[in-house]
């Protein structure tokens, strides 16, 4: 099975709050879009889990895909698979890419391993793996508290947006560790952010003072509409880019990447149903 894993942005990221453990309280919109990685998947019956191919720099024990599996294969021991993963977008932007290769994962080997697992199954195992897994396990738009993992689905609407990684990768941990990161702002509904109320991402002061690249992207993607953060960054969108967005990215840094993209869900429907093959990126 080949299919196409995307990439998520966050609308809009606030920090309302810290439990006790350290982990942060918080309050997103996630939307899927079609920036996509490629997995392969190659069933086996000898119960080993092996990435075959993939990016040189990911451990391919500790890579999400690998992981994804072998935490399946708790329901299935004697199964196995083989695992190409071709890397598109961009590691360190927040994206999401690492999680969406292990919901896929999840969501695919479900099928080809004949296990049935409902989502909500697959979403506990995603979460195993990473907070963001089972908005990609759900497949669709979402609002999510705590530390992520509440989710209420949104209505799908289909929007356009210009998408940047200004060429730089923004490690999460110490994003969320920093001192100076806002960890008060005031809960708001999803009616507030319905009705367009919420549009700040907490961890943009933050990240553009940091690392002056994302400043810099900031600045240059101004010219053609309000621009945000998405996750703890690197990567920056700007909704709804005018039909000049083309030529004015021409004269973007060449160590940028962007790409021009799509809200899309994939939404989970039934077990027995293939994960949609995507357009390739």
């Amino acid at each position: 099975m080949v299919i196409q894993s995307p990439a998520k942005l966050n609308r809009f990221l606030h920090i309302i709050g810290r439990r006790s453990d350290g982990y942060h309280l918080l309050q997103t919109a996630f939307e899927l879009i079609d920036w996509c990685d490629e997995i392969e998947l190659e069933a086996t019956s000898d119960g080993i889990v092996e990435r075959v191919d993939g990016p040189g720099d990911i451990d391919p024990n500790a890579d999400l895909c690998a992981r994804a599996a072998n935490a399946l294969r708790r329901f299935a021991p004697a199964r196995g698979c083989r695992i190409r993963l071709r890397k598109s977008i961009p590691q360190g932007a927040g994206l999401g890419g690492g999680s969406g290769n292990a919901a896929m994962v999840l969501r695919a080997l479900n099928r080809l391993w004949d296990l049935k697992l409902p989502a909500q199954a697959l979403a506990d195992i995603g979460l195993e793996l990473g907070a963001d897994v089972p908005i990609f396990v759900r497949g669709v738009p979402a609002w999510a508290e705590g530390v992520g993992e509440r989710l209420t689905p949104l209505p799908f609407v289909a929007r356009r947006y210009l998408v940047v990684f200004p060429g730089i990768a923004t490690p999460t941990a110490p994003m969320f560790a920093h001192a100076d990161l806002p960890r008060a702002t005031a809960a708001i509904a999803i009616a507030d952010y319905q009705a367009g109320t919420a549009t700040q991402n907490d961890f943009e002061s933050l990240a553009c003072r940091l690392y002056p690249a994302i400043a810099e992207a900031r600045g240059f993607l101004e010219q053609i509409g309000p621009a945000r953060l998405t996750g703890s960054g690197s990567a920056l969108f700007v909704e709804n880019p005018p039909p000049t967005v083309e030529a004015v990215m021409t004269g973007a840094p060449l160590n940028w990447r962007w790409k021009i993209c799509n809200s899309l869900q994939i939404p989970f429907d039934s077990v027995n149903k293939q994960p949609p093959e995507l357009p390739a990126p």
